[in-house]
């Protein structure tokens, strides 16, 4: 756990550009956006991936779910965002701490991949 960087980022050793903050989540700017507006939202408990998630954890799932909402507000995204979650190699994980990408501020293309 010691080498991830969202648990150092959590722990308040690494800075990071705060959304939103509460007990169980932290949602932060993202260092490389790939939109306008690209921010990541993490639950300060380590998950690896969504492959990791269990039924304990539904509680905390779920509440993030719900700050999504309340996030995009405070990031005026008022025309609609995109919400990623990458799981696993070929899902494009690069960081073994599962987050969530909140991307908005331009129309999103699709297909994504």
């Amino acid at each position: 756990m010691s080498d991830c960087i969202f648990c150092k980022i959590v722990n308040k050793e690494i800075p990071a550009n705060i959304v939103y903050e509460d007990d169980q989540i932290l949602c932060f700017h993202d260092v490389s956006p790939q939109a306008p507006v690209h921010v990541l939202l993490i639950p300060k408990k380590r998950i690896v991936s969504m492959d990791d998630v269990q039924e304990e954890d539904k509680e905390l799932m779920g509440h993030m779910m719900v700050k999504i909402k309340e996030i995009a507000q405070i990031l005026g995204l008022e025309n609609g965002y995109r919400v990623v979650n990458n799981c696993g190699e070929h899902g494009m994980q690069t960081v073994g701490h599962i987050h969530f990408h909140i991307l908005g501020k331009r129309k999103m293309a699709w297909p994504p991949g």
